[in-house]
């Protein structure tokens, strides 16, 4: 806005005015016994029609002879008259302020010589009118338009109203989550990380990138989503977790299927529960049966050894949800349920539950009465903020504190990015970041993580030839 208003102060022509005041007053010629001349004052009548005479061709026929200028050349005449005394203030404006200042200054004694054909009591006692001046019109140093400084702050000003216009309107209008901000200004619980949108599992709930690509952008976000889980898991006292989201299509099962899988490679014995029994897809993204599964140990139809699939030849195991109920929060929070989880819960390492979205129903918050915490994702770009809000609001509202957020679905280009000890990770490539004073607790948390973090991969690489083989 300031540029634009630069460039137009500059392409608009200068314009100057210059201002002489004068003093109108009627002289009457000489008596021709005494041989005095007197002077009187002019009636404010006679001053009203000459300021009217000022701007007709009158005077400025004879004044543009009198400067020597092309006739029709624009003199810019106005006048003012006082209204306490015989004075009339006369300005001229125009372009050239040389020339505004001399028609100022020659307009009054061009005024006084044809002042008397409007008058007729001074033409019938053969009076005239004389112009004195009073204070002459200087040539002008700087022009009354354009003004740069006052335009510049003006520009600024509106520039500045105009950004913050945009900015409020582009706040009102965004509805969406997109970066970790949007989710910090909802909760104060922690962002365990964020997960890139790769173009396999954009649409796909079966994309398990740790075996069909363990070493791309999505597997290693997964790793890292891991690695901070076990620090919550310290602070749980707990070894389970169920996994939701505010509404469907968040990218929830896909996370929670590898993340499972990431803590198996670690060498944890993991049970991945298929909870969503309104819409299970544990099985189908993996590729199992899931005609038998949870709902048939809750009917007491058979043991959990006799459902429970181990998935190739790793450490993790899975117990797809079964046939879908038509009680399906009934179930979830009945004793035969709680009685069950204990079961499996000294038997595994650690549980992993995918269940339903907390806006629609309330089975998130059933299981995670079992559970030792709740992982929410978010997806990026496609979340709405007053869906995630109303989502943890409901969770607070029954005393159920989010454990903490997995952004998901994050675009290639974003900006988000994480920090590891002194260096900067992004989702394309790895590249060193601005150096940062870390904090004792930062120096220590980095320390313990890089040291999970070498344990997890040494088990990984350990496992990866028999699962692959």
């Amino acid at each position: 806005m300031i540029a634009a208003t630069a460039v137009q102060t500059m392409l608009t022509p200068a314009v100057y005015t210059a201002s002489t005041k004068i003093y109108l007053s009627a002289t009457e010629p000489p008596s021709s016994t005494d041989g005095k001349s007197g002077t009187y004052a002019i009636q404010a009548t006679d001053l009203a029609t000459y300021l009217d005479v000022l701007t007709s061709p009158s005077v400025s026929e004879p004044l543009t002879q009198r400067l020597g200028l092309p006739p029709g050349t624009p003199l810019g005449l106005s006048g003012e008259v006082s209204q306490t005394s015989n004075m009339m203030t006369i300005s001229s404006t125009g372009g050239d302020p040389q020339l505004v200042a001399r028609v100022a200054n020659e307009a009054g004694p061009v005024l006084a010589e044809v002042a008397k054909k409007f008058s007729p009591l001074l033409a019938s006692n053969g009076q005239a009118v004389e112009s004195t001046t009073i204070s002459p019109a200087s040539v002008p140093g700087e022009p009354i338009s354009p003004n740069a400084r006052r335009n510049l702050l003006i520009g600024g000003l509106l520039g500045l109203a105009l950004g913050i216009g945009l900015a409020l309107l582009t706040h009102t209008l965004d509805t969406k989550v997109r970066t970790e901000e949007d989710i910090k200004a909802l909760s104060k619980r922690p962002i365990l990380g964020d997960i890139p949108l790769v173009k396999a599992a954009k649409d796909s709930t079966g994309f398990v990138s740790l075996e069909s690509d363990p070493h791309g952008r999505h597997a290693e976000a997964i790793r890292r989503l891991r690695t901070n889980l076990l620090f919550v898991d310290v602070t749980t006292g707990g070894h389970s977790f169920v996994v939701t989201s505010s509404v469907p299509g968040e990218g929830k099962t896909t996370t929670t299927v590898n993340l499972a899988l990431a803590m198996a490679d670690a060498g944890s014995r993991v049970l991945l529960i298929d909870g969503d029994l309104r819409n299970p897809s544990v099985a189908r993204a993996l590729g199992l049966d899931g005609g038998f599964g949870l709902t048939t140990l809750l009917l007491g139809l058979a043991e959990p050894d006799d459902v429970i699939q181990q998935w190739r030849d790793s450490t993790l195991f899975v117990l797809p949800a079964g046939a879908v109920p038509p009680n399906p929060s009934e179930l979830l929070g009945s004793e035969p349920m709680e009685q069950l989880f204990g079961k499996l819960a000294q038997q595994f390492d650690f549980i992993l539950v995918d269940s339903p979205p907390v806006v629609p129903v309330i089975d998130a918050v059933l299981i995670n009465k079992l559970t030792h915490g709740l992982i929410m994702v978010v997806g990026a770009e496609r979340t709405k903020k007053k869906d995630l809000a109303s989502a943890v609001q409901s969770l607070e509202t029954v005393d159920v504190p989010v454990a903490g957020f997995a952004l998901n679905m994050v675009p290639s280009g974003s900006s988000t990015t994480h920090r590891y000890g002194y260096y900067g990770y992004n989702h394309d490539t790895y590249a060193p970041a601005k150096p940062v004073k870390p904090s004792r607790s930062e120096k220590a948390a980095a320390k313990a993580s890089a040291k999970a973090a070498a344990k997890a991969e040494r088990a990984e690489h350990k496992r990866q030839p028999a699962r692959h083989g």
